[in-house]
């Protein structure tokens, strides 16, 4: 009966063109094993030695049926898979399923991968294990968590597992992606960038198990520094250029009149709270946070629980055809608070013809948080008052 399954699954591996890619470095102990377990379900099997110097070579040999890649050293997982995604692209499969060679995954799982794909063929699975199992080391349950909140914040997607190695990749979008990093911190760069392609990236439950053989070659301190500049610059690039980007495709998809209806008019958030939201992005659109302004208005949003397209719209007040009317503005304002008169009076024309604010710094620092405070409650109040009449009729 089993073996009738194992031969289903392998049918609809074949049909779905899909592959198994095994990275291994020094697991001896348990890459036989593996290996085995896997050939009970597919023959399309692309080994990665990535530069082992144990008994990796000896075992491969047993093995002269399957693809096999070797490295003369040892370059890293995401090298690794990379050169694996590679190779099966060449073999003209479509799908890949990444299982790690320490023995902590079941080849029994790679069924729960194929039934899913076979659902949505545009997708990027994870297996999700169990965290809560007693074999887990607790640095790894809590290396998983720190993961899963970096990766909510660069693509707004909660997930359960980021870090597990067990995974089904469209190989089409890993060929169109360009990649920098080559060790284990390539599972995270892989993943946000899907996912910001608009990829489907969705963990499927699998079984996990830590067991004496295993050998793993995470290097806490080198690897989670590594992890750790991945995710600061990812972070940078979603708050400045994904999300504005991903806001105003929404925009031109919906149209202006639309999108504002839908995001302000009928949005389920309260008056008060759809007030506050537009205040807050007026004030950051004025106040001198040159080159912030993105990242300030979705975290304070997000910290004060606020609409964040509303935020982020109003934010945009400081387009250019604004800018001179602003610069006035906070001048004028500045110099009447710091109550200095200058020998030479600022005037409109004077901000067309690019006014040097380094000699006026002051009054324009001082002026433009006052004029955003004073404009963000303007733009408020009437938000209020119209949201609530609006919501009345």
């Amino acid at each position: 009966m089993q073996l009738l399954l194992n031969q289903e699954i392998s049918d609809k591996i074949s049909i779905l063109k899909c592959c198994v890619i095994i990275p291994t470095f020094n697991n001896d102990r348990t890459l036989k094993r593996i290996i085995n377990d896997v050939l009970s379900y597919t023959s399309s099997v692309i080994i990665v030695n990535d530069g082992s110097t144990d008994r990796t070579n000896e075992i491969l040999v047993e093995f002269p049926q399957l693809i096999q890649i070797h490295f003369q050293k040892n370059r890293g997982k995401g090298s690794a898979l990379r050169a694996g995604f590679k190779k099966a692209l060449q073999e003209n499969f479509d799908f890949a399923i990444t299982i790690d060679s320490d023995g902590q995954h079941f080849a029994d799982d790679i069924p729960v991968f194929v039934l899913e794909l076979e659902k949505n063929r545009d997708c990027l699975l994870i297996g999700s294990r169990n965290m809560m199992h007693e074999s887990v080391p607790k640095n790894s349950s809590f290396g998983n968590k720190f993961s899963n909140f970096w990766y909510w914040v660069e693509t707004g997607i909660t997930l359960t597992d980021t870090q597990s190695g067990y995974r089904l990749y469209p190989l089409n979008v890993m060929n169109e992606i360009k990649f920098y990093t080559t060790k284990f911190e390539f599972e995270i760069e892989v993943i946000v960038k899907s996912a910001w392609r608009g990829v489907l990236v969705k963990n499927i439950p699998i079984k996990v198990f830590y067991s004496s053989e295993r050998v793993s070659h995470f290097r806490p301190i080198k690897d989670f520094t590594r992890i750790s500049v991945l995710n600061t610059w990812l972070v940078f690039v979603a708050f400045f250029y994904i999300k504005p980007r991903n806001f105003i495709l929404k925009i031109k998809k919906k149209g202006i009149k639309r999108f504002l209806i839908e995001n302000v008019l009928q949005s389920s958030d309260s008056p008060s709270k759809k007030a506050f939201s537009i205040a807050l992005g007026v004030f950051i659109g004025i106040a001198p946070f040159w080159g912030f302004q993105t990242i300030l208005v979705f975290s304070l949003a997000a910290i004060f629980k606020l609409n964040k397209l509303i935020a982020f719209t109003f934010s945009n007040i400081s387009i250019p055809p604004m800018m001179p009317f602003i610069i006035y503005g906070s001048l004028k304002l500045g110099q009447i608070l710091i109550g200095l008169e200058k020998k030479e009076s600022i005037d409109f024309d004077s901000i067309s013809a690019n006014i040097n604010l380094l000699d006026n710094i002051k009054e324009y620092v001082v002026g433009s948080f006052a004029l955003a405070l004073i404009m963000a409650l303007l733009f408020g109040l009437i938000g209020f008052i119209y949201l609530k009449i609006a919501n009345k009729k």
